[in-house]
């Protein structure tokens, strides 16, 4: 049955073609996304581990944030006492923290939470061993810098130039000293790293004579371990100490949990491209073995069984599916290494090293690419042993029977009832629960429709049947073919439906959530400006004074974060500019008036009030954050917003019990309304500070909105490999049936039917064929897409179901164009049959 097996892959390689092309992809996906994660995980492991190469022991404490009077980090004294102990060759402090470098149109290099500053240390060589300048040298002046070679490159800095420096301070002016090499991460992410004299990276990210990492280096043959129990007791528990090999295997362990769930994404969309690959493979199989059915039962005639019958055809799969997997694998080798040259494109460097080429990624490849074969040819090998060898012989096509249609149908109807009852009920839910019951309902539903798709073809290909007629005799053979054998039909269309569900609700989706958050901004923001840090970090109170004093600006208000103590539980609070917090953001007063503020009374939304029983003129005791305790008199109750906290207090209130207050954003109201002038001048109040982003309403709606279309653009270009793989699955489906139909396609030409209509009637089949594959899935993902969104509906106020009819078209006439390009070799082979050697085909 082998021999039979191989002659039969080989005699039908080109009808096999498609079905190689779809699990070489399915692999492809696979084996190099494993291998791009192993690579990746290896070459920072590598990177880690280099970093701290030199390191013995590494010492950090972080700043109590609550405390500002608290010890702020490891003293000089602390250091020195480190460096003299016994098999220390040195203590090594650092300071870090954020520090940003425009470019010469003044544009901040890197994405704000990358760009970092940090100290040069030399040692008792004027080196510091954890960067490389390649000119100049390290600043050990006040006013000197130094920057990492791809932030001086994109700046066009050389060293003696003059460099702008944005901290989270006034900008301050430079003279470049030096440029280095570093393997920082921040650097690989594509951020940058200013490197200042040690006294001014104190003043500037910590305090004077403090520092918030210690490394120790250990003279020749100390051991790292009685090093580190030595310093432990010098630093007590202010701080944490462990071994440098400890740290670097810690970051390695972080780096492969963070590339875990990179990994188990990526996986999952070569599952969906996998489980698409089925049907393409399941109706070659199907289609083979039907028009194999006398030689299977000359077969059978002469002694084989069903067994052997069924074992031929998974054998021939397995052949198929280990040709494909071997050039899938190589393939993914290819992928893996494009994916790592595409990073380093998009400015996310990755460490040097070789592509990881492991023996789990080429297991994992055989085994899929094998498995997933077998398995899509299992059922046709089972259908074709229980063909009686006389039926077969005096039938070219095995036709199923009422009863497992009946019980197909049946089942299909129950599981796809499962599915939408599960759907249903998470949409009703809501939450991390109710998502998880409409992934699991999703499911059910998904392979329900898939069992029921046959049944569905007749009734919904009808409903084209009146535009068909108008392309004459060839759209209504095109009709009546796509409707001959419905589970093929179904099969076909069901690799597009499964496509088009995903990618349609995750377009609903992403609408209604976009559109949501659009209304939020626009509904809720009157700003003309709304300026915050690239950082993330806060902006200080010499920033606010700053933009009060803009020309034009007729309102400006911070959202100032803090909070208080009331009865012991603590409130988040907004500190405002009272009479300009209205004209800035939209607070809808239901009781009293905002005008209280100014009197240092608190406002407080209304479903905090209506939670703690809170009215107009309710008393409230608080303790403020420097422990001082007070009264505060609600004054006014406003609608919960997505901008302000659920009590909102006069900044002058706030900032007497808190020295260095905390202030997100700044919204500013500009006289005349936004235009280059006003923002121009607002820039211009805060120094031309390229760490401070000004952003009128459009930039504001990009920036809730745009990590949503990121989303969306991304996840449509993993669910692309699904997509073409389902077209490949519509040109094997007509090319085999052409082949299987030549007998009847050359009685048509006889009878008059010409070339180019036979080229129509092709492609009419195959256009309605992707459009019904497209209207099933289009319909079921706009219902998962409307179940997810109800689940977000508690989280976004202004939730409204958006159906996007304008993608939703172009997904149409994408399915329809695919069944055009599809249908082209299929149709070219169809009317250049001989007809007399057509009607002569066996």
């Amino acid at each position: 049955m082998f021999r039979t097996a191989l002659r039969n892959v080989l005699a039908h390689k080109a009808r096999l073609l498609m079905t190689v092309l779809a699990v070489m992809l399915g692999v492809a996906f696979v084996s190099g996304t494993l291998v791009f994660t192993d690579t990746l995980s290896n070459a920072f492991r590598n990177q880690s581990a280099k970093s701290y190469d030199q390191v013995a022991v590494a010492v950090s404490a972080a700043p109590n944030q609550k405390d500002p009077n608290s010890t702020p980090g490891l003293s000089e004294q602390t250091r020195q006492k480190i460096a003299a102990l016994d098999g220390v060759a040195d203590a090594t402090g650092r300071v870090s923290g954020f520090a940003g470098v425009p470019d010469k149109a003044g544009k901040l290099i890197g994405t704000g939470w990358s760009n970092k500053g940090g100290n040069f240390a030399p040692g008792k060589d004027g080196k510091d061993s954890a960067y490389a300048f390649t000119t100049g040298q390290g600043p050990v002046k006040d006013d000197e810098i130094a920057l990492d070679k791809e932030t001086a490159a994109k700046g066009g800095y050389q060293v003696g130039d003059q460099v702008r420096v944005a901290t989270n301070g006034p900008v301050e002016t430079y003279t470049l000293a030096g440029v280095f090499t570093t393997e920082d991460g921040a650097v690989n992410a594509g951020g940058s790293l200013v490197l200042f004299d040690t006294d001014v990276a104190q003043k500037l990210f910590l305090r004077p004579g403090f520092f918030s990492d210690i490394s120790v280096s250990a003279k020749a043959g100390a051991d790292a371990d009685k090093i580190l129990a030595a310093v432990k007791p010098v630093v007590g528990d202010t701080a944490d100490a462990q071994t440098g090999k400890e740290l670097a295997d810690q970051q390695a362990k972080d780096i492969e949990a963070g590339l875990g769930a990179l990994n188990q994404m990526l996986l999952g969309f070569a599952a969906i491209a996998l489980f698409v690959g089925i049907f393409l493979i399941s109706n070659t199989f199907t289609m083979l073995v039907a028009q194999r059915t006398k030689e299977l039962a000359l077969m059978r005639a002469v002694g084989a069984s069903r067994k052997q019958i069924t074992r031929s055809v998974l054998i021939e799969a397995g052949l198929v599916g280990l040709v494909a997997s071997a050039i899938g694998f190589v393939l993914g080798i290819g992928l893996a290494a494009g994916l790592r040259s595409g990073m380093n494109a998009f400015g996310l460097k990755v460490p040097a090293g070789e592509l990881v080429i492991g023996a789990t990624p080429l297991v994992s490849a055989l085994a899929v690419g094998i498995l997933v074969t077998v398995l899509a040819a299992w059922l046709p090998g089972r259908r074709a042993a229980k063909i009686p060898p006389v039926a077969a012989m005096s039938s070219v096509h095995a036709v199923a029977t009422t009863k497992s249609l009946v019980v197909r149908n049946t089942i299909g109807a129950i599981v796809t009832a499962l599915g939408v009852g599960a759907i249903a009920l998470g949409a009703s839910k809501g939450g991390d629960d109710g998502r998880m019951m409409i992934a699991g309902g999703a499911f059910l539903a998904l392979i329900g429709v898939i069992v029921l798709i046959p049944l569905l073809s007749r009734p919904v290909i009808a409903l084209s049947r009146p535009v068909l007629k108008a392309f004459g005799v060839a759209g209504t053979l095109a009709g009546l073919n796509a409707v001959r054998n419905p589970r093929r039909t179904g099969a076909t269309a069901s690799a597009l439906a499964i496509g088009l569900t995903l990618v349609t609700g995750l377009s609903v989706l992403g609408a209604t959530v976009g559109s949501a958050v659009d209304r939020m901004t626009t509904d809720q923001i009157k700003a003309d400006y709304m300026i915050t840090m690239a950082s993330g970090e806060g902006l200080n109170q010499a920033a606010l004074d700053a933009v009060k004093k803009t020309p034009g600006a007729t309102a400006v208000s911070p959202q100032q974060a803090g909070w208080v103590q009331v009865k012991g539980t603590f409130k988040s609070v907004s500190g405002v500019t009272p009479g300009d917090i209205e004209k800035v953001l939209n607070v809808k007063v239901v009781n009293g008036s905002l005008g209280t503020l100014a009197a240092g009374q608190v406002a407080v939304d209304d479903k905090t009030a209506d939670k703690q029983g809170w009215k107009v003129g309710s008393k409230l005791p608080v303790e403020y954050s420097d422990k001082k305790k007070g009264e505060l008199t609600v004054g006014a109750v406003y609608e919960a917003s997505e901008f302000v906290s659920p009590l909102m207090l006069d900044t002058k209130v706030l900032n007497a019990h808190d020295p260095k207050p905390y202030i997100p954003q700044i919204f500013v109201k500009m006289d005349g309304g936004p235009s280059a002038a006003a923002e121009k001048a607002v820039t211009k109040s805060l120094g031309d500070n390229p760490a401070m982003t000004v952003m009128d309403q459009k930039d504001i709606r990009d920036q809730f909105g745009g990590v949503i279309n990121m989303m969306l653009n991304i996840m449509y270009g993993l669910l692309a490999m699904a997509l073409i793989i389902a077209v490949l699955g519509v040109v094997n489906t007509l090319a085999m049936s052409v082949f299987e139909r030549q007998q009847e396609i050359g009685m048509l030409r006889a009878i008059g039917l010409d070339r180019r209509r036979v080229k129509r009637m092709v492609r009419l089949e195959a256009v309605v064929i992707s459009l019904f594959g497209a209207v099933v899935g289009i319909a079921l993902g706009s219902f998962l897409g409307w179940a997810i969104g109800e689940t977000l509906r508690a989280s976004l106020p202004d939730y409204a179901l958006v159906l996007p009819w304008g993608r939703i078209g172009i997904f149409l006439l994408l399915a329809g164009l695919v069944g055009v390009l599809a249908s082209l070799w299929p149709a070219r082979s169809a009317a250049k049959l001989n007809m007399l050697a057509a009607i002569k085909a066996e």
